[in-house]
C-alpha cells in the first residue's frame, strides 16, 4: 500500500508557495492564459475524478443538482467498494505522476488534498470494519428515510425519480444486510449495550397507513401547478403501493435480519482493539479524524489535562455564583430542578428558535463573508429521536430548496437543558456547522473541495470554537448558562479521555460513564447516548477538541502577531476561505494570512 501523502506534506506545499519563484511564474497572466502541462494534466484528472464520484453517489449527486444519476441510488456491497477502492488507487498513481513544478499554489494544495481523500479511501477499504454499517446513531434506514426532507420536488421528473427510488429500495436494502452479514460472519459486530435502541428506529418507520408514512410526505404537499390531477393521483397511488408492497416488507427485512441475526451475534467487549484488526483500525481512525500524527495514548494525556483547566473553571463559575458551595453541588441542581427543563417539545423548540435568530443578528460582526443559503430549526424525527443525540446538522442545497436545518431531540425533556442550548445552537446552527458548511458550498474550489472534503477535526473543531464564540455575543448572561458553556467544553474534553480510554486502555462502558457523569453537567441519558455513539464510532470525537484547540491556537498567535491591525472578522473569514482542510494546512493558511496583514 502506498504511503499516505500527510497533511503536513499539504501544509509545506502551502507555506512553500509564498516564496517559490516558480509559483510567482505561474501566478502571472501569461501563465494563467497558458497553463503548463503539469496544470492541464492536473485539471483534467480532478474532472474526470469529480464525474467518477458523482457516479459512484448518485443520491448526492442529485441533491448537489446533478440529475443524470436521478434513477439510481448508492451501491453499499462489498463488490462495489472494491472496484471503486481499485479506481481510486489507479487515480492516486496518475496524481502522483504529475510534477509539481509548473503548478500554482492553489492546483498544489488541491493536489495534495485529493492524494490525501484518495489514499485514506484506498486504505480504510483494507479493513474489515468497513461492513459495520450500524452505529447506535445511524444506519442506511435512516439516510433513506430522510430523502422526503432532501430530494428536490418542483417537476414531475422529481416526483418520478423519487417513485423510482422507492421501488429501487429493497435490491438496495438486501445488498446492505449482505455486507452486514458477511462481517457479521467474520466478527465485526457492534456490542450490545450501546445498541440497544437501535431495533425500535428500524420498526419505527413502517406505517399501516401508507399515507401515514414518512415516505408518503411529498404527495401530502400541495401539487405543483405543472402536474395534472390525473397524474398526480396517479403518482400518489404509485406511492401508497411502493410503501405497502416494498418499503414496509424491506423495513420488516432488516427488522427481521437485526432481531433474529445480528443482535443476539452482538459482542460484550466495547473497545475497537477486540475486533479484528482491530488496533490497526482504530491508529487509522485517528488519523482519518483528527488530520494528525497523535498517538491514542498522547490524546490521552491531553484530554486529562483539559479536563483538569475547565474543571477550575467550573469551579470559579460555581463558586461566583452564589447558587450553590460548590461544582458538584451545582451541577446536582442544574440536573435536577425542573426549572432549568421545557416542559412541552414547544417550549424547547421556541428556545432553540429565539437563540438562532437572536445568534443570526451577530454574524455581521463577526464575519466578512455570509452565505446565501439560509438555515431553519426542526425537531429530529420521532422515528429516530429515541437514543439518538442532543441535536444535529444537516447540510443543505441550494440546488434541491432544502435549507440546512438545525435538528433538536425533544424526547426526554427532563433530560434536555435550556441552561445549554445556547452553547448547542451556536455549534449546530450559526456560526457553527451551517455557516461553514454553506459558506464551503459556495467557495470558489474544485467541486471535491467543496461537497467532497470533510475533514472532520476542522469541521468540528470549528464547531466547537463557535461555541467560545459566545461569550463575544454574550449568551451566556447567568451562571448557569456560562457552566453549560463550560459543561460542553468540558463534554468534548472528556471525549479525548473516554474514547482513547475505552479503544485503546481497557476501559469499560460503565468507566466511560461515570467518569462523564462526574466531570460534565450533562444529564444521564445524554452521557449515556454519547458513550454508546463513541463505542460504535472509534475516533470521530476526537476530532472536535484536537480542532477547536489549533483554532484558539492561531487566532491567539494572530492577536499577539498584529496587535492593534488584528480583525475578528478578517481572521474568521482566513480560516475558512479554503473549506474543510488539514489542521496542519489551516496552520499554513493562517500563518500566510498573518504575514499578509504584517505587511500591509
Amino acid at each position: 500500500m502506498r504511503k499516505l501523502m500527510s497533511a503536513a506534506c499539504v501544509a509545506a506545499v502551502l507555506a512553500g508557495a509564498m516564496t517559490s519563484p516558480v509559483l510567482a511564474q505561474a501566478q502571472t497572466p501569461a501563465a494563467a492564459a497558458a497553463p503548463s502541462p503539469a496544470a492541464q494534466a492536473l485539471k483534467t484528472l480532478i474532472d474526470e475524478h469529480w464525474a467518477w464520484w458523482l457516479k459512484g453517489s448518485p443520491l448526492q449527486a442529485t441533491l448537489l443538482g446533478v440529475r443524470t444519476y436521478d434513477d439510481q441510488l448508492d451501491d453499499p456491497s462489498l463488490a462495489f467498494a472494491d472496484r471503486r477502492a481499485a479506481e481510486a488507487a489507479a487515480f492516486q498513481k496518475r496524481l502522483e505522476a504529475i510534477p509539481d513544478a509548473g503548478l500554482s499554489q492553489p492546483d498544489r494544495v488541491n493536489k495534495a488534498i485529493l492524494h490525501r481523500m484518495l489514499a485514506e479511501q484506498v486504505e480504510g477499504n483494507g479493513f474489515g470494519q468497513r461492513t459495520m454499517l450500524f452505529s447506535s446513531i445511524g444506519s442506511w434506514h435512516q439516510s433513506f428515510a430522510a430523502l422526503p426532507d432532501m430530494l428536490p420536488f418542483f417537476t414531475k421528473a422529481d416526483y418520478d425519480s423519487y417513485l423510482t427510488r422507492l421501488d429501487l429500495y429493497p435490491a438496495y436494502n438486501a445488498a446492505a444486510i449482505a455486507t452486514v452479514r458477511d462481517g457479521l460472519n467474520k466478527g465485526y459486530v457492534q456490542p450490545c449495550a450501546p445498541m440497544k435502541a437501535f431495533g425500535a428506529t428500524i420498526t419505527a418507520s413502517i406505517a399501516k397507513d401508507p399515507e401515514a408514512s414518512a415516505f408518503y410526505k411529498p404527495f401530502k404537499a400541495k401539487k405543483p401547478s405543472t402536474i395534472s390531477d390525473a397524474d398526480w393521483a396517479t403518482m400518489q397511488a404509485r406511492a401508497k403501493a411502493a410503501i405497502t408492497g416494498k418499503i414496509n416488507p424491506a423495513y420488516q427485512a432488516l427488522s427481521d435480519f437485526y432481531e433474529k441475526d445480528y443482535a443476539p451475534k452482538c459482542r460484550t467487549t466495547v473497545a475497537a482493539s477486540a475486533l479484528p484488526q482491530g488496533p490497526a483500525w482504530y491508529a487509522y481512525q485517528v488519523r482519518l479524524m483528527t488530520t494528525t500524527t497523535r498517538t491514542p495514548d498522547e490524546i490521552h494525556q491531553l484530554g486529562l489535562s483539559e479536563v483538569a483547566r475547565i474543571r477550575a473553571e467550573m469551579d470559579e463559575v460555581a463558586r461566583k455564583s452564589g447558587i450553590a458551595p460548590d461544582r458538584k453541588a451545582f451541577i446536582d441542581k442544574l440536573r435536577t430542578d425542573p426549572k432549568y427543563y421545557a416542559k412541552t417539545p414547544g417550549e424547547l423548540m421556541r428556545e432553540a428558535t429565539f437563540l438562532a435568530k437572536t445568534i443570526d443578528g451577530w454574524m455581521p460582526k463577526l464575519f466578512g463573508t455570509l452565505p446565501r443559503l439560509p438555515y431553519t430549526v426542526r425537531e429530529i424525527p420521532a422515528e429516530i429521536a429515541e437514543g439518538n443525540t442532543t441535536a444535529y446538522y444537516n447540510a443543505g442545497f441550494a440546488s434541491t430548496g432544502a435549507p440546512g436545518v438545525y435538528f433538536v431531540n425533544t424526547t426526554h425533556l427532563d433530560q434536555r437543558p435550556l441552561y445549554e442550548m445556547p452553547a448547542l445552537t451556536v455549534h449546530e446552527a450559526v456560526p457553527g456547522h451551517h455557516h461553514q458548511i454553506a459558506l464551503q458550498q459556495e467557495l470558489d474550489l474544485p467541486e471535491f473541495r467543496k461537497n467532497a472534503a470533510f475533514f472532520t477535526a476542522f469541521v468540528e473543531g470549528w464547531g466547537l470554537y463557535s461555541e467560545r464564540l459566545g461569550i463575544e455575543m454574550g449568551l451566556y448572561d447567568t451562571p448557569e448558562k456560562d457552566m453549560g458553556r463550560l459543561s460542553y467544553e468540558m463534554w468534548r474534553a472528556c471525549r479525548l479521555v473516554v474514547d482513547t480510554g475505552i479503544h485503546s486502555k481497557g476501559w469499560t462502558r460503565d468507566q466511560a460513564i461515570a467518569f462523564m457523569l462526574e466531570n460534565t453537567a450533562l444529564t444521564r441519558t445524554n452521557i449515556e447516548a454519547e458513550v454508546d455513539r463513541y463505542i460504535t464510532w472509534p475516533g470521530q470525537a476526537l476530532a472536535y477538541k484536537l480542532g477547536e484547540l489549533k483554532i484558539r491556537e492561531l487566532r491567539a498567535r494572530a492577536e499577539t502577531a498584529l496587535g492593534p491591525k488584528f480583525d475578528i472578522r478578517g481572521f474568521h473569514d482566513a480560516v475558512l476561505k479554503n473549506g474543510a482542510v488539514p489542521l496542519d494546512v489551516l496552520e499554513a493558511q493562517v500563518d500566510a494570512w498573518i504575514a499578509e496583514k504584517k505587511a500591509a
